[in-house]
Order: structure tokens, then sequence, then C-alpha cells
């Protein structure tokens, strides 16, 4: 019986885009959960946000093996690897494509040029890391003696698999089948190097799972689905389908079908939850839960991990802040939750001279009126102001300053508790935001809730302008 391998691209199509940091990184958390057992990331394009992004996706992964597409350049797959390195089971794959039309338009080099600049980026890769896979993009128009070559060339490189992509969706499934029994028997691949045999199927024809199934069927081991997007084939009807016919079909897989479903069904909630269309921010309100708890027998490493997994990249200076302020609330109480956590970096982590500094601000808002947020803030000594209309106090609040700002920055995660009792309790406020791929958060402590939440913003505003202006 067959195993077969699903790698999840759901992250790789373009309708990821919408999610944010945060979002991505629960997204494959769940998949993960699912034992999907390749999590597809797409190539790195802001280097800086981008690198940021697949380190705590790294981390976070503990059983699937995490991949990030490179071209097959050197700079590529440099930029990957480290970004990659401390994945617990890291993979790159290698995209290029193998039809003369696409060759010609996309890379403007003939076939034997494309074919040793393949094998050389394949060996390259593998010296970083055992698995390596060649992602034959338009495999299913290329010329068949030159993709039997190709395939050659990348299995004797050290590719550990080869994908074959219908990108064009051109065949039916029976067809489809063929093409893999083809490659199987006139390509010198998995039968002398042990090399996985994957396919990727277009969905052009609606007839993406039929061609997935028929390949599975044909030989291939390893199939590329998502859980949202109709671009490929879908992972709950792959593995559907595996589940009920796998024993007559010689077929299997590791997906949890038991709870693939309400996994699927939260991830296509990211994709088609309702977005406000007068509001960037969607994180929306926390709650009070505790999470992971330290305590003063806790070393400064564990402190430091669990900074790194609410999302934090501290400097070495910030770390010792962190650890110190943590030590001293940590005698006072029993334990330290890891939402007190947030607290303690807001207020230790990268104190900075105030770019902005709270003027005034007045808001109104009701039950038969928009609410409508009016802010004065000094900037380098000049007054500034803005009137916002938001779906609520805090929004209106939040988009005025970013007016004046003149930059819009992911919010990350916004809380807020109470840190005294009675009418005239104090209530706190943490608000992270993401700038460029790095978390940077701001406290605010008042005794209203909209004004702490205000200077919360502005706090992490601030740490973010003097990071930019060095």
């Amino acid at each position: 019986m067959n195993n077969i391998r699903i790698s999840d691209v759901t992250l790789k199509q373009k309708n990821s885009e919408i999610l944010t940091f945060k979002e991505k990184l629960e997204l494959a958390k769940l998949l993960d959960r699912l034992q999907a057992d390749v999590i597809e990331l797409p190539p790195i394009r802001n280097e800086k946000a981008d690198s940021l992004y697949i380190k705590t996706l790294s981390d976070i992964v503990a059983g699937s093996t995490v991949s990030v597409q490179c071209a097959p350049e050197k700079a590529s797959i440099d930029l990957a690897w480290d970004a990659l390195k401390n994945a617990k089971s890291p993979r790159i794959q290698i995209a290029a494509p193998v039809s003369l039309v696409q060759m010609e338009y996309i890379y403007h080099i003939s076939p034997d040029q494309l074919k040793e600049t393949v094998a050389d980026a394949i060996f390259y890769a593998k010296a970083l890391t055992p698995d390596v896979e060649f992602f034959a993009e338009d495999a299913a128009r290329a010329d068949r003696g030159f993709l039997y070559e190709m395939i050659e060339a990348a299995a004797e490189a050290g590719a550990t698999a080869i994908t074959l992509s219908d990108s064009e969706g051109t065949f039916l499934p029976d067809e489809f089948a063929e093409f893999t029994r083809d490659i199987m028997e006139n390509a010198n691949t998995s039968a002398a190097h042990g090399v996985i045999l994957g396919v990727c199927c277009s969905n052009a024809l609606a007839m993406a799972d039929a061609c997935t199934t028929a390949a599975l069927r044909a030989g291939a081991t390893e199939a590329k689905a998502s859980v949202y997007g109709s671009d490929t084939a879908s992972l709950r009807n792959i593995a559907n389908i595996i589940s009920r016919r796998g024993s007559g079909l010689g077929l299997s897989c590791g997906i949890r079908t038991v709870e693939m479903d309400r996994v699927c069904d939260q991830i296509e909630h990211m994709f088609t939850a309702t977005r406000s269309k007068t509001s960037p921010f969607e994180n929306g309100v926390q709650d009070n839960s505790e999470g992971r708890f330290y305590t003063e027998s806790d070393d400064i490493s564990a402190i430091v991990k669990e900074t790194e997994v609410l999302g934090y990249d501290l400097s070495e200076d910030d770390k010792v802040k962190v650890y110190e302020h943590f030590k001293t609330i940590a005698a006072k109480k029993e334990k330290v939750s890891s939402r007190e956590l947030d607290a303690i970096v807001a207020s230790s982590a990268m104190q900075v001279p105030p770019t902005y500094k709270i003027d005034d601000y007045i808001i109104n808002s009701g039950n038969t009126i928009s609410a409508t947020s009016h802010i004065r803030i000094i900037k380098n000594g000049e007054l500034k102001e803005s009137v916002a209309i938001g779906d609520g106090s805090v929004d209106a609040s939040f988009l005025a300053i970013e007016q004046i700002a003149g930059r819009h920055y992911e919010l990350d995660d916004f809380q807020i508790q109470a840190v005294t009792e009675g009418r005239e309790a104090m209530g706190e406020a943490i608000v992270k935001l993401r700038a460029g791929g790095k978390l940077y958060s701001g406290r605010g402590i008042s005794t209203d809730i909209i004004g702490a939440s205000i200077r919360a913003y502005i706090n992490a505003l601030n740490k973010i302008a003097y990071e930019e202006e060095e």
C-alpha cells in the first residue's frame, strides 16, 4: 500500500495575502495539528518581513515539514535557508518551468542551460538540507524527452522529491494518469534514486481532485492540495477519497480525518469571515485567558523563548531588561502568565524618546451615530490633528492616529483589562503593531479605557518611529 504524502499549499495561494501575520501562523499550527506532511510557503519577496514570518512559523511547527520555494539561484536559496534553518524538518523547493514556451518567456535560456542551472541549484541546496524538492512547472506541456532528462538530472543532483505540475490544467484524469505512468517508466527516478514523485494539478477544468487521484493510483506518492482556494486540488476531498476508498486503491495517508472537518472549517473561516469595509483593524479585543505560566525558578532562556513564541524579536539588552522585570514580578506572585509577559515586554523593552505625544482627544459615540475620534498629537514639536470615523471608539481613535502618522501598521493584538477594582478602576491596554515583519508593543493605563488604548498605540508607534529613524 502506498502511503501518500499531503503537501499543503494553502499559504502559497494568492488569496492568503488577505490574512494577517498572526492568522498565517495560526493556519500553520492548524495544518500541523492536522498532520499535513508538508506546509509550503511562497518565495521570499520582502526580505525582512517574510524572513521573520518563516522563522516564526518554523519555530511553532512541530511535526510537518516546512518548505520554502526558491528560484534556481544561490542568492534565493541562501535567503530561504537563513529563514528556514531552525525548522525541525526543513525543505527547500527549487521551482523552474520545463515547457519550451515558459523557458523562453521566463528565463530566456535554452533547455540545456536550464537543466544545468537547476542541477547546480539542487546540488547547492542539498549541501544545506537533506530534503530538496524540484518543482517542474508546466511539466504537462514539456517536450517529453527533455522532461525525462530534467527529472534524471534533478535526481542525480540530489533531489529527494520531484513534482510534476499541470499548470495550465489541460489534462483529463485518464490523460494525467497515463502521463504519470510514462514518467515513472521512462525517467530514471524513483526506482534508481528513491525519489518521491509528486503531482500538482490546476483546477482550470474543475478536475484537480480527479486528476490528482488518478495520478496517485498511477503511482505518484505526494499530492499538493489546499484547504482553501480553487486553484488546485482540495485537501479535504483528497483525504476523504483516500480514507473511504484507500483500502481498495492501495492508498493511505496520515491526515487526521477524525478532526479534519473541524480544522478545515476553522481555516476556511479565516478567509471567509466578514471584514470591515471601514477599518483595517481586524484582530479585536483578546480575552484574559491565562495561557502558559512561569515562576521565579524559570531562567532567562525560558522567558526569552516565550517572548519569541509571542512574536517578539528582542535585542540582547531588552532580553535582560524583560527578564529582570519578570523576576521582580515573579518574586511577588506565585506565577506569571504569558499575557502578563506581554505587558512586561511593552513596559520594559525598547523604551525610546517619544516622537509622538498626546495633546488631547475628543470621542463621540452612541447607539444611533457612528463613533468619531478627534485627536491632537504633537509630532516632533509640531501639533497635528485628525478626525476619523470608525466601527467603535477605539477603532476610530486608531484610524485618527494612523492618519497623523501617514502609515498603516498591522494590528497584531489588542488586549484590555482592569488593573484595579471599583468605579474608578484603572484600565490597562496592550497594543501590538507589526511593521516590517517585526512586532512592537505599547502599554497604556488610564481610568478611561479609550485613553489607555490611545496611549498604548502611541507607545508602540514611538518604538516603530525610533527604529525607522535609526
